[in-house]
Parts: C-alpha cells; structure tokens; sequence
C-alpha cells in the first residue's frame, strides 16, 4: 500500500476498527480516509480516521499515538472531539464526534463559483467571525501545549445547523512540550506552512496564527497572491527565498470592501519572522474583533 489513493473504501465497509464497525466514507486527505462509523459499545454513529501504516515511519506512529492521546483530553466547543486512539496491523486509527457539515474549504469553493462576481466571495462579517472562533479554539489548545500545525480550510468544519466552526484533526498535532526532533516528521499543507515549519526549526502556537492568517487572506480575497509554483518543493523554497514578498499584493488591493487596517493585521500574522508576529492567537483575535467593531 503505497498511496491513499489506492485504497478502496468498499473493502473497509464492515471491518471492525476498534471498537467501531466501518459503515461508509465520508473524506480523504493526503495521509487519511474519513469513515462514519458504529460504535459498538455506546451504539452511536461517529467518524472513524484512518491512516496507513504504509505511509508513516514506525517513529512516527508512536508519535502519532501520543499526540493524538494528548489532543483527547482537549474539550472546547470549536475542536472536534476525539474519543479513542488506537492501531490495527494496517493503520493507526483515532474516532472523532460526527458532526453534519461541510468543509470550510468546500464553502468557499462554491462561492468562487456564484454566477455573480459580487458573491463570489464569503460574506466579510461571518468569514472574521469564523477565524475569531478557530482563533480561540488555538488558543485553548496551546494553553494545553499543543499546536496544530495543519490548519487550513479542509479542517475546518461549518456545523449545518448552528455555523458553529470546528477545528478537525487534531490528532495529528504536535504536543509543543516535546521538542524532540522525531516529533516534528508530521508537518503541514505547503501552502498554509509557517516558515520555522519549512526549516525544521521549533514550532510554537505562532505556526498556527500564520496558517490561520494565511486561511483568512483566502477566504477575503479572490484569489491568494502567490508566485505559481508547480510542485510542493517549490512552493516550500519561494516562501524561504522571498520572506515577507511572498504574498505579492495587499488584501485590500485584491478586495476593495476592505479597509487599509485589515493588510497590517494579516501582513503581522503573516510575518516571515515569528517575533514580529501577534503573540497568541487572543491577540490576533482582538484586532479582528476591532475591526468588525469600527468597520462592519
């Protein structure tokens, strides 16, 4: 099994993973397949991650099997729960709450598609209010040292009902405490990375707010003003080289609704050094909230 990719859903449909019976998939990433789930034992429906062995070193499964462990203990109305963690002879496995939503990632796909270039775009107010939520749901999770590292639109999750955002896959975060060096072989997504990410330096909660500010930027404008990179490896290197040109235009070049304030806020979260960037993600936060406060 080299690929996640290659892997067929329907020869899961039925397995007993854990504690779980595999009912249907629900997603698939890079490293991971998403399944509903019945658990046995408490007789509910819940999500069911799953990733193969295959694709991981041995070092990093046993990393995997701590954080994920660490991650279970955090509760916050805004992250997903994890229930169990566990291994099979073929995958390391973690159960999660299942939550009837879209990706944020699919939502602003689907507005880029509106017939009507005015709406092709979020809505500013609720978009700032979304990254306000995920930004104290980070900011829960580093008070219980650990960091993220993999924010980005596909992991969060718009509740149906309430809009309520979740932050997903924390399994695959990083307990910020251990600083050994195996720990950090989980990165992130090229495009939302923090620098220090890129390098292999050490990795604090300001990786989170430059992928969060990252995921902001691309919610409020058409399109992230990025130089074309046609692999991974060359998108990593273009943010090493150019630093703070990375990002060539301004918010408020690309998206007249806003006002000058929002390129300071997003160009200090997005700062290739990290001391330059907000603190905490509180921080950040608050100069959302002013900015919905004075202008929205």
């Amino acid at each position: 099994m080299t690929s996640i990719k290659e892997i067929k859903a329907d020869n899961l449909i039925g397995q007993d993973v854990g504690t779980c019976t595999i009912l249907d998939e629900l997603a698939r990433g890079g490293m991971g397949m998403v399944f509903i789930a019945y658990q046995r034992t408490l007789r509910r429906r819940i999500a069911l991650k799953i990733l193969p062995k295959s694709l991981i070193t041995p070092t990093t499964a046993q990393f995997f099997q701590q954080e994920a462990e660490a991650a279970a203990i955090l509760s916050h109305p805004n992250i997903i729960p994890i229930y169990e963690v566990g291994e099979t002879d073929d995958f390391l496995f973690f159960t999660m709450q299942l939550v009837e939503g879209r990706a944020l990632s699919d939502l602003i796909k689907k507005a880029r598609k509106n017939i009507i270039p005015s709406k092709r775009l979020l809505p500013l107010k609720a978009s700032l209010l979304i990254v306000i939520k995920v930004l104290e749901a980070l900011d829960y999770a580093h008070g219980h040292d650990i960091v993220h590292r993999d924010i980005k639109p596909a992991n969060i999750l718009i509740e149906n009902h309430s809009n309520r955002p979740i932050v997903m896959d924390f399994g695959v975060a990083k307990v910020s405490r251990d600083s050994s060096e195996e720990s950090s072989l989980i990165l992130g997504t090229p495009t939302y990375m923090a620098p220090e990410q890129i390098s292999n330096d050490k990795v604090d909660g300001r990786a989170d707010i430059y992928a969060t500010a990252t995921m902001l930027f691309e919610m409020i404008v058409p399109r992230l003003p990025c130089p074309k990179a046609n692999t991974s490896m060359e998108l990593l290197n273009n943010k090493l080289e150019l630093k703070n040109r990375y990002f060539r235009r301004k918010p408020s070049e690309l998206n007249p609704a806003l006002i000058k304030e929002m390129d300071l806020i997003i160009s200090k979260a997005l700062s290739f050094d990290r001391d330059k960037r907000f603190d905490t993600c509180l921080e950040f936060s608050r100069y959302l909230k002013g900015y919905i406060k004075r202008y929205l």
